[in-house]
């Protein structure tokens, strides 16, 4: 079975999930964003979900763990808790 890793960054809004998303394509640290900006508690991590596999997590969020490129920042993504960007650390199918 497919397993991943991955790190999230959780806002309120697109708009400051896109702001968010072009510091850290700017040269920002992804885990210092996090840790400053996000209000899931994995923020304290620095964004960092662990190891999950596929139906562990929102539809929304498996989508794009399980498809996009691995050390790229996605998003923002829309789920039932708000906007997020989320970073593939790792993944094996």
């Amino acid at each position: 079975m497919a397993r991943a890793t991955a790190r999230h960054i959780l806002v309120d809004s697109e708009e400051i999930c896109l702001e968010l998303k072009r510091e850290i394509e700017e040269g920002a640290d992804f885990a210092a964003v996090a840790k400053e900006h996000s209000s899931c508690p994995s923020s304290r991590q620095g964004g960092d979900l662990g190891e999950f596999g596929p139906g562990m997590m929102v539809p929304e969020f498996d989508k794009v763990v399980f498809s996009a490129p691995v050390n790229t920042v996605q998003g923002p993504v829309k789920t039932q808790f708000g906007y997020h960007l989320l970073e593939v650390t790792s993944r094996t199918e």
